[in-house]
Order: C-alpha cells, then sequence, then structure tokens
C-alpha cells in the first residue's frame, strides 16, 4: 500500500478519534447503569432527539432480539424522550445542548461512548427508525449471529437501508405510541438501486429506492446513501467516520463483494416514512444541523406538501428476510 495513504489513513482515524475525546465534555450524564453490562453483552449505541413515540416499539425490538443494554445520547428533546429513557432499566443516558452538526452528526459522541464502555463488545449502533433484519433473524437471536461472526473471525457485519412506506400519502395513517410500525409502513422497493465502490475507504456506496425516486428524481447523485455498517466488534483502533457509513481502520469496510457476493450481510428496515415525518422534517429544517446545509430534509419539505404517494406499481410489500435474500438486497453467506 502506499505510504502516504497509510498516513493519511493514520491521521484521519487519530484526528476522528481526537474529536470524539474532546467532544465527551458535550455530554452531561442523566443516568449511568453501565456497571451492570455483563462482558459478553451486546450493546446498542444511538443518538436521538424528540423521539418518544418511537422508542416504546424500538427497545422491545432490539430487547426480543437480545440486546442486554442501550446506551443513548438525548440531544435536547422537549416530548419526554429523555425522561422516559431514564426510567428504562437497561438504558444508560446521556444528554446534550450542543449541535448535533458540530458533533459530526452524533458520531463524535457515539465514537466516545464506544470507545469507554463498547471494547470487546458486539455493538449495534442504528437511529430509532432502524431495524436489523440479518438471515435467520425470525428464528436466532442476535447473540447466534455475533458468535458466527466471531467463529468466522469477522468483526463487521453490513446491512443495506431499506426505506419502508405505506399505500397512499404518509399522512394518512396515524402511527401511535408503541405500535410496530412497519404494520403501517408495508413496502419498499425491490429495485431501483445503485452501487459503487469507494477505493480510498474501500466500501461501497449504494443509493436508490423511494428517497432518489421522489426526493432526488433531478439530482440523483444528492440521494442519501443506504450502505452501512452498523455491526462491529468494537476495540480502542475502530471509529467511524461519517455516520454508520463506514469505519476506520479501512479493511473493515470489506464486508461484502462488489456485486453482492457470498459475504453474509442485512438490512435495516427504515420507518422514516410514517405520519410523523412531516412534522419532523419541519422541525430539522428550522433546526439547520443536517448535513449539507440540510438539503436532504429541504427536498422532503418541498415534495410533502403535495402530499405524495411513495408506492408505485414496483412496490413490493415485505414479509420476512428470506424474500430481501431472494431480491439480492442481503444475503446469508456461509451461514448455515
Amino acid at each position: 500500500m502506499d505510504i502516504k495513504l497509510l498516513f493519511r489513513l493514520r491521521m484521519k482515524r487519530r484526528w476522528r478519534q481526537w474529536q470524539a475525546f474532546r467532544k465527551r465534555r458535550q455530554l452531561r450524564t442523566v443516568v449511568d447503569r453501565t456497571r451492570a453490562i455483563a462482558p459478553d453483552d451486546i450493546l446498542i449505541f444511538t443518538t436521538l432527539r424528540n423521539e418518544r413515540v418511537r422508542l416504546a416499539y424500538f427497545l422491545r425490538y432490539y430487547r426480543d432480539l437480545g440486546v442486554r443494554h442501550f446506551l443513548m445520547v438525548d440531544n435536547d428533546s422537549t416530548d419526554g424522550s429523555r425522561e422516559y429513557l431514564a426510567a428504562q432499566p437497561d438504558v444508560s443516558l446521556w444528554t446534550t445542548k450542543s449541535g448535533y452538526r458540530q458533533s459530526r452528526y452524533g458520531v463524535d459522541w457515539l465514537n466516545h461512548l464506544a470507545r469507554k464502555y463498547g471494547c470487546g463488545h458486539w455493538c449495534l449502533t442504528v437511529d430509532v427508525d432502524e431495524f436489523i433484519v440479518y438471515p435467520f433473524s425470525d428464528t436466532r437471536p442476535l447473540r447466534a449471529l455475533t458468535d458466527w461472526l466471531d467463529s468466522s473471525n469477522l468483526r463487521t457485519f453490513s446491512a443495506m437501508i431499506l426505506d419502508m412506506y405505506p399505500k397512499g400519502p404518509v399522512t394518512a395513517q396515524p402511527y401511535h405510541d408503541g405500535q410496530n410500525p412497519f404494520e403501517i409502513a408495508q413496502y419498499f422497493d425491490s429495485g431501483n438501486y445503485s452501487i459503487q465502490r469507494n477505493w480510498f475507504m474501500e466500501n461501497l456506496w449504494i443509493q436508490g429506492g423511494p428517497r432518489m425516486r421522489m426526493f432526488f428524481a433531478d439530482q440523483p447523485e444528492k440521494a442519501p446513501a443506504l450502505n452501512k455498517i452498523p455491526l462491529v466488534k468494537w476495540d480502542p483502533s475502530i471509529v467511524y467516520v461519517d455516520s454508520t457509513h463506514m469505519v476506520l481502520p479501512r479493511g473493515l469496510n470489506r464486508v461484502f463483494d462488489e456485486w453482492g457476493g457470498e459475504k453474509a450481510s442485512g438490512c435495516l428496515l427504515h420507518a422514516k416514512f410514517l405520519d410523523t415525518f412531516a412534522a419532523k422534517a419541519a422541525e430539522e429544517m428550522e433546526r439547520g444541523q443536517h448535513y449539507a446545509n440540510s438539503q436532504e430534509y429541504r427536498a422532503y419539505q418541498e415534495n410533502l406538501a403535495r402530499q405524495p404517494d411513495l408506492w408505485c406499481k414496483f412496490s413490493e410489500k415485505y414479509i420476512n428476510w428470506r424474500q430481501l435474500e431472494i431480491l439480492g438486497l442481503m444475503s446469508k453467506g456461509n451461514w448455515a
């Protein structure tokens, strides 16, 4: 490998680690239950703001998969999210009024917490509207996946974001506290995805789905990235670079072949498009704390006024992980 490239990567990783260490001062502890973390517990790391209506189902979904502790950063919620989470016995919670954008969209906060509490653990970093589906997830707990990854000497597991949406206008069906969001958002795009190789970071860059089709049709290159590496066996050398799209050391990004292949991967069912979305988009536009001057949320807000129906004749109703594997959106690889 080119020595200059190695130097750039090393300096990039050290800078990200320093930024995470420095931004730790922005976090104020609400409740710290990390002493209850057992040596082999699977941990979740997430940051949120004003997501109270989503939290009950989010916690239940991941508890049922076998997650034992949640380490969460509340970014100055005003809807009761902080109080609700503080009362949960398996949650450690921090809060901050600092800017989401200035923390590189929460990545610095979560990198710090993962380095401090996650080393030696399998760490799942997700948003509260993301729900992991992996091979055999309907019959095997997350521990079965991490045990197989350990036995295969694999330290990361990739998952493509799969945007889920209802049939009809997004605002037509109200979402209730504790409800399974996929009772409403039942559909997804079975195709319409582009993929390219990022040679510098050695990961894949995936775009497409309903967000590109409906909100970025005129500028598809600006559509959100759908590739993520949410599940990592953490150690002190690891740092997320941009969201969970890529990590350093960069060898951990080689999680699947360029066009699929036989390496195991999963999907993150993305429950963004519920009736709560319009208010969320308006709030985030006002705050201006998202990537590229909130251009993604600007596109959402401009189109939501027309009450768009994301469903189309090529939409497919979600059944299970096997359906996603048949469609080539995930793979069980050689895990049997």
